[in-house]
């Protein structure tokens, strides 16, 4: 649940504007990048499960908020 309210954040705050759309969807793909090769690269404990949720969280909060935005 926390990662899909921080999609919502991060889908529409930059985008009030109208240029920080292709800015901000840099900056979460390479994030997410950076956030796998760090997790997958080390042992599995508590906080590496927390961040690895919350990244799919996101993840899966800007596909739903792009099916919104498609229909």
């Amino acid at each position: 649940m926390l990662g899909f309210f921080f999609a919502n954040v991060l889908s529409t705050i930059p985008a009030q504007t109208g240029d920080w759309g292709i800015m901000s969807g840099a900056i979460i793909a390479t994030t997410n990048e950076i956030l796998s090769q760090i997790i997958y690269n080390k042992n599995k404990s508590f906080i590496n499960n927390l961040i690895n949720n919350t990244k799919i969280g996101i993840i899966y909060g800007l596909f739903v908020d792009a099916f919104k935005l498609g229909s």
